[in-house]
């Protein structure tokens, strides 16, 4: 189906301009003339060659935070939800973005649900995203709706934020000392070596022998190392794709000290949170339980969330089997208990996910604030200990000059 590009005015005398698909443009003018517009310029959008780099969608989840922040503005003002989604996919600065949202709306017109039509696309919006839509449509509040998912995902984009703000420093000190020590091994001692041998060094000093050792190793199997790390990376890639080895990856990332406990609070925050804005907005408990393990992020915790739905299904409470995982921190279980009792467990689980949420602002800055001075005092003391290897025999010959 060929597209058009338009431009016309509304019968208030406002501009307007776009791109639709159509049979013809006679087909185009009378659709547009639906929608009280009418069509003053008309042509064929040509071919265009592009050639496109991006991976993946090309759309940020800023951009779909910005998306439901304006439409839910646009709807709570009375305007079309079809109307609403031209002008965003026409004002959208990402084309990638805007040409989804134009799929949207020509989904829309085309008798598909708003949900229906989201869900077409689901790199971009994800299974929390259109179900909530779809509660929002039902019950006749979609502006509630989202403005709830752009809170939630704003809030989720900032606690992820702060986790990874906090794994950027022991990064890259970790890779500068992998830089520093290939440089001094593959280029550095060997120097080294060279003038000793030149100055008549007799026999060397233990850890500086340790050291050249080590050096001649690696200059003569660079290569085979290069080779193996790639082998390596390429992997554990494998590994953490499988779903055994990501079960086994996040198993021992829970119980792993100093960093277990933030990503058992992150993992926390994030499932109340979701479970939270899932109940408050009407999503049945059950659909809601599965969504939530499908983005929870980790694999225990997935399993823990559809083994509890499998009792819950089965008649039973939510907290008696979410206890006996053992994941979940017994505070978070037994106010969930007493939200189930009293029901109000969405507002109990949107307290759970501001207090946890505190607590890992609390637990990032310990841990940046402990792994700073380990990461430096590490890298010190391994450029520091081959260092004074390569000027032992130095301080040794300087030792002898002054005996003689």
């Amino acid at each position: 189906m060929p597209t058009f590009v338009w431009e016309g005015r509304t019968r208030g005398g406002e501009f307007r301009k776009g791109t639709l698909e159509a049979q013809s443009d006679n087909d185009l003018i009378a659709l547009l003339r639906q929608q009280n517009i009418s069509v003053t310029k008309v042509k064929k959008k040509g071919r265009e060659l592009k050639l496109s780099l991006a991976i993946g969608t090309g759309v940020k989840q800023r951009d779909v935070v910005v998306f439901a922040r304006q439409l839910a503005t646009m709807i709570d003002a009375g305007l079309p939800l079809v109307q609403c989604l031209d002008i965003l996919g026409n004002q959208a600065d990402n084309r990638s973005f805007a040409k989804i949202i134009l799929d949207v709306k020509a989904r829309v017109e085309g008798g598909a649900t708003f949900s229906d039509a989201l869900a077409s696309h689901p790199k971009v919006f994800d299974n929390l995203f259109v179900n909530l839509i779809a509660a929002g449509e039902i019950g006749g509040i979609l502006d509630t709706i989202l403005n709830r998912l752009a809170t939630y995902m704003e809030k989720a984009m900032k606690l992820k934020a702060k986790v990874k703000g906090a794994m950027v420093y022991p990064v890259a000190i970790g890779i500068v000392a992998v830089l520093v020590v290939i440089v001094l091994l593959w280029k550095v001692i060997p120097v080294f070596g060279s003038m000793f041998r030149d100055m008549g060094a007799g026999e060397l000093p233990a850890l500086t022998q340790m050291v050249m050792t080590a050096s001649n190793w690696f200059v003569d199997n660079v290569a085979l190392i290069f080779i193996s790390i790639i082998a390596f990376i390429v992997g554990f890639t494998a590994f953490k794709r499988n779903r055994k080895g990501k079960r086994i990856l996040h198993l021992i990332l829970l119980k792993m000290p100093i960093v277990g406990p933030v990503i058992r609070k992150t993992v926390v925050a994030r499932f109340t949170r979701t479970f939270g804005t899932l109940l408050s907005s009407g999503v049945p408990i059950l659909d809601a339980m599965e969504i939530v393990a499908k983005t929870a992020g980790n694999v225990i915790v997935e399993e823990a969330i559809m083994y509890a739905r499998s009792q819950v299904a089965e008649g039973r409470d939510l907290a008696t089997p979410l206890m006996s995982t053992k994941v979940f921190p017994p505070m978070v279980v037994q106010m969930l208990g007493v939200g189930e009792q009293t029901g109000a467990m969405d507002q109990m689980m949107q307290k759970i996910a501001d207090f946890y949420e505190e607590e890992v602002d609390v637990a990032v800055g310990a841990l940046t604030s402990l792994m700073e001075p380990l990461m430096m005092v590490f890298l010190g003391g391994l450029v520091g200990f081959i260092l004074v290897a390569m000027y032992l025999p130095i301080f040794e010959l300087a030792g002898n000059v002054r005996s003689d």
